[in-house]
């Protein structure tokens, strides 16, 4: 773990090789914070932001039919597919990547399996807490192949649904960057918000003199100005902000 202090925010550093691990076969799994049977009292969320797992699903292994509620859901398909079926009916094969949401409320029930034979697929699939309790479930699909801009920060969810992002039932931005050149981006600073999760999920990034890599997540706290992130050819980065 790695605490760094500046004059404006604080930024700890969660390495992508200090993760929870778990192999079950058909599953290899790495957790950001405490999940199933990997406990961490260190390691059990940040604001909102409850499970980042890094999943890695064998050819024609997955998940049955299984419930969730009161959790507000994202998976985004790093690499290969991933078949979608649940309670409201919904039923899809998430592509490479892709991202879905799912917002449990009081209560669903889905299944996802990779439906490849012979390749392997690759996900994140993170978990916030909602802002608001039994609310009624809610399905949504997100094509970032087609919607998002490269070299630049798209905002895919908000509380508000504001501009083209999907409203979410808590009160936080969620971004993506997808960074075909190596570049120079900023995160804007925000009148609402101090806290920012940021998860490098390929290539990788440098916060002035700090270093990311695949896997790698940061926490950043008390960001009060603009943040200039300083990214690798062909990265790719979820970037979460919190109260």
């Amino acid at each position: 773990m790695m605490k760094t202090k500046t004059n404006t925010y604080q930024m700890i550093k969660r390495p992508a090789d200090s993760r929870g691990q778990a192999n079950h076969g058909w599953l290899q799994a790495r957790f950001t914070f405490s999940f199933a049977e990997y406990v961490d009292p260190d390691h059990m969320g940040f604001h909102a932001l409850r499970v980042m797992n890094n999943d890695t699903i064998a050819p024609a292994g997955g998940f049955p039919l299984h419930p969730h509620d009161n959790m507000e859901i994202f998976t985004y398909v790093v690499s290969g597919q991933l078949a979608h079926e649940d309670s409201l009916g919904n039923g899809a094969v998430i592509e490479t990547g892709e991202m879905q949401y799912m917002s449990a409320g009081r209560g669903i029930r889905h299944s996802e399996f990779n439906p490849s034979s012979t390749e392997a697929t690759t996900l994140y699939q993170v978990w916030l807490t909602p802002n608001e309790r039994d609310g009624e479930p809610r399905y949504a699909e997100k094509s970032l192949n087609a919607t998002l801009k490269e070299n630049e920060l798209t905002l895919l969810f908000s509380s508000d649904g504001r501009g083209d992002s999907t409203a979410i039932r808590q009160d936080a931005d969620i971004y993506f960057g997808r960074y075909p050149d190596r570049i120079s981006s900023i995160l804007p600073e925000s009148d609402r918000y101090t806290a920012a999760w940021i998860q490098v999920i390929g290539g990788g990034l440098r916060v002035g003199d700090d270093e990311f890599i695949p896997g790698d997540g940061l926490a950043l706290e008390g960001l009060t100005t603009d943040l200039r992130l300083d990214l690798d050819p062909k990265s790719e980065i979820m970037i979460f902000r919190f109260l």
